[in-house]
């Protein structure tokens, strides 16, 4: 390739060598990003081919440019050429931006999911952790996952789902450091990695904020009650957090509700005005169950803890009667029991056997059960997007998207008063461009809402003129 082009800039053809190798990345990035069988190894693919892509640009799109013979010392990457005169070897720029934009168009090949599966490998990536990596190495494999967020258009998706994740991350204590998780966000916040500061993220910092002020709030209510008191609260500002409340939770058992009463009334008579709505879905418990190997300390999920509760009153239970007695959703249930009795950990059987919970199956605990370790953790289950929750995103960014456009239009037509289509189109798209790269034919719909909705009209002698209605 260096002789290629070397033979190109002899014959004036740089532009176009360049063009052919932007045209060609493009393409490789537009498949790996396209093949949807492979979405989980989307990110490393794509990692591979940003680094070959750069190597490529370092060593063979460069150029010899004479030094000055004033110059005293020969400079780093400078030779000497066949006439004695010395060189330096200079990376044509607009090869390096020509990747950039083949990434940038590449993207586009598929919209929301290379966002997506950024946010998801970096998830991967702060609960991992270094794994034997010094930390120059592990500084540089998010550097390089987080360059690719440069060249998605739909930064909300990324947010949306890297906002969950690390809600996940540090309400499981799954991450394996604080330090990484506050250095990404501010390199996201600071326009270290986007072109601009991106107030999106300060949610993000203040989440650190709420567990620190939780902490001490479990410690005095612990503090008060003495020390029979187990239980740990987190406390959540439903502004900072990605979860919405649910209208309907499993049924805990009493002495659970009971202890949650009790933390309600302390944290009352501290917060006479605010409002508190338990979440269960990510809440944990350790609990000792005995086995005839021995007795086992499980870390695992609320949910999973209070199915493992019902075998103390029996021996066996049918999947309706889990049901009745849990209150649980009918996709939660499913999950919870395919990894209590399915799964790596099977700490319960079930008859039929099977990798699927039906709604005949029959559970028992299973005394047979063991493990080399004395903490078995099972929660992996609360860790892992389930597809409900991934669909549940998607639709809350469809969302936010419309009600972003719509503002976005009233805005200007209330500055403008009246404009045509192709002005408010291209106004639109750079009101919202810090978050998405909206369709021309969503803008349309959303324009045509507006009208319906009478904030703006049409022009009765000129339909593309739009009107603003005060």
């Amino acid at each position: 390739l260096g002789s290629l082009y070397k033979l190109f800039t002899k014959a004036g053809g740089v532009k176009l060598a360049v063009a052919a190798f932007k045209l060609h990345v493009k393409n490789r990035v537009a498949a790996i990003v396209k093949n949807a069988a492979y979405d989980d190894h989307m990110v490393e693919n794509l990692l591979l081919l940003k680094g070959h892509c750069d190597a490529v640009v370092k060593n063979a799109f460069v150029d010899e440019v004479p030094i000055s013979r004033a110059t005293p010392s020969r400079p780093s990457g400078s030779q000497a050429a066949d006439d004695g005169e010395r060189v330096e070897r200079v990376v044509n720029r607009q090869c390096e931006y020509a990747v950039q934009d083949a990434f940038q168009e590449g993207f586009k090949a598929r919209r929301n999911k290379p966002a997506e599966m950024i946010a998801k490998y970096l998830d991967k990536a702060m609960r991992r952790g270094q794994k034997g990596k010094d930390d120059r190495a592990y500084s540089a494999d998010l550097e390089a996952a987080l360059s690719l967020y440069r060249f998605t258009d739909d930064k909300d998706v990324f947010r949306a789902f890297y906002r969950r994740a690390l809600a996940k991350r540090l309400l499981l204590d799954k991450s394996a450091s604080d330090d990484y998780e506050k250095t990404v966000l501010r390199k996201l916040k600071e326009g270290e990695i986007s072109p601009e500061y991106d107030p999106e993220f300060e949610d993000c910092s203040n989440m650190f904020t709420d567990l620190a002020l939780s902490r001490d709030l479990t410690a005095e209510y612990r503090g008060k009650r003495g020390g029979d008191a187990k239980l740990s609260v987190m406390i959540l500002q439903r502004s900072v957090w990605p979860f919405t409340v649910r209208t309907k939770d499993a049924a805990l058992p009493v002495w659970m509700t009971d202890e949650l009463n009790k933390f309600t009334r302390f944290y009352k008579e501290k917060h006479t005005s605010h409002k508190l709505d338990w979440d269960h879905a990510l809440g944990t418990v350790t609990m000792r169950a005995n086995f005839k190997a021995g007795a086992k300390e499980l870390s695992v999920s609320l949910y999973q803890a209070i199915i493992l509760l019902l075998f103390n009153e029996t021996e066996e239970i049918s999947f309706n009667e889990v049901k009745t007695q849990t209150s649980l959703e009918d996709g939660e249930l499913r999950r919870t029991l395919q990894s209590l009795a399915c799964g790596k950990k099977r700490v319960l059987r079930k008859q039929p056997p099977g990798k699927d919970v039906n709604d005949g199956d029959v559970f028992f605990f299973n005394a047979d059960f063991s493990d080399p370790a004395f903490r078995v953790h099972i929660n992996s289950i609360q860790v892992k997007e389930t597809p409900e929750e991934s669909k549940r995103a998607q639709t809350m960014i469809e969302g936010d998207r419309k009600l972003a456009l719509d503002a976005a239009i009233v805005r200007i037509m209330k500055g403008r008063k009246k404009t045509t289509f192709e002005q408010l189109k291209n106004q639109t798209v750079s009101a919202v461009s810090k978050h998405f790269l909206p369709e021309v034919s969503v803008i349309k719909a959303r324009i045509d809402g507006l009208v319906e909705q009478e904030y703006i009209r049409r022009d009765e002698d000129d339909m593309t003129v739009l009107h603003y209605v005060a």
